[in-house]
């Protein structure tokens, strides 16, 4: 099986040797780095790496399995029209075509992009959007399959979309192999999310703080009303009111609510507990209750949730 990646100046580094190290590990591949010229390609952090072939020296109907990288050189990549027109080529003979980050940026200038649900690095999500209309953008998973076409999110997210692109080649335990070898989980846990909870929050800066942080995160499903964190915290309820807005930049309930989501969203995608009885044991009392705030902050039903996540990997 021959894995063909495309880099350019100022990839991504990681882009390419995080999946490059998946497949080598895997075993059974045959992986080739090409370029639009043959040589040394800078990437975006000065370390330069060895593309053995240019484009011109690689016919596009050898090619069985596409990477494309991502990085900050992707926007003048794009308009360099051998590069991108090769692209469209191996495209339309390879049975698989995959982009790490803003390298989907490289397949829309090759027009693959239309009708295609894709994701990309959460920063480049408006641009995506507003110069593709065409594609429907998710930017919530960590990678996407529609079809033939596979998509990630920022660069380490090019580790889970090879781990799943072996798993599809060779089966899970081929994959689970190599994501053991590499001290990686086949499924991180959170990995329908670019934006779990480490991301999206501040850290707590003292003491009483992290302690009800740490309380709604050990059990999210618990108490933690006001008054119950202002326990944990050692403080009083005004107090500690203001010392978490201070800090983490949201209201205690907000904080509660959003890491009950997290979990509710990790839950439906991995596990088929009924969306009732996932409510209750996540503290949010009802499964209307929990619809609403799914509605509210994500747009979307939990049940529909669960069924598009388990579509970017059973999506054919």
């Amino acid at each position: 099986m021959r894995v063909t990646f495309v880099i350019y100046e100022d990839f991504q580094v990681l882009d390419l040797t995080g999946p490059h190290e998946v497949f080598g590990h895997a075993g059974g591949y045959d992986l080739r780095v090409v370029a639009p010229a043959a040589g040394p390609v800078r990437s975006s952090g000065g370390l330069p790496m060895h593309a053995a072939h240019g484009v011109a020296d690689v016919p596009p109907d050898g090619v069985e399995t596409l990477v494309v990288a991502g990085g900050r050189g992707v926007d003048a990549a794009r308009r360099d029209a051998a590069l991108v027109g090769w692209i469209a080529d191996a495209a339309r003979h390879a049975r698989r075509v995959a982009s790490v980050c803003s390298g989907v940026f490289l397949l829309g200038a090759a027009g693959l992009l239309d009708g295609r649900r894709v994701t990309t690095h959460w920063a480049r999500e408006e641009q995506l959007r507003r110069e593709h209309p065409e594609a429907a953008v998710d930017c919530d998973p960590i990678f996407v399959r529609d079809g033939r076409l596979w998509t990630s999110a920022g660069v380490t997210a090019g580790i889970d979309l090879a781990l799943a692109l072996v798993e599809d080649d060779r089966g899970r335990d081929a994959a689970h192999a190599a994501a053991r070898e590499l001290v990686m989980f086949l499924r991180r846990p959170g990995s329908q999310s670019q934006f779990s909870v480490p991301l999206w929050s501040r850290q707590p800066e003292s003491d009483p703080i992290r302690a009800a942080v740490a309380a709604v995160q050990a059990d999210p499903g618990a108490r933690h009303a006001l008054g119950d964190l202002a326990d944990r915290a050692g403080l009083s309820p005004r107090h500690l009111q203001r010392r978490f807005a201070a800090e983490l930049g949201v209201p205690p309930a907000a904080y509660v609510e959003r890491v009950r989501v997290e979990a509710a969203r990790r839950a439906l995608a991995e596990g088929d507990e009924p969306v009732e009885a996932l409510a209750r044991r996540l503290g949010f009392g009802t499964g209307e209750t929990l619809r609403r705030v799914f509605h509210r902050r994500l747009g979307v039903a939990p049940a529909d949730y669960r069924n598009r996540f388990r579509g970017t990997r059973e999506d054919a």
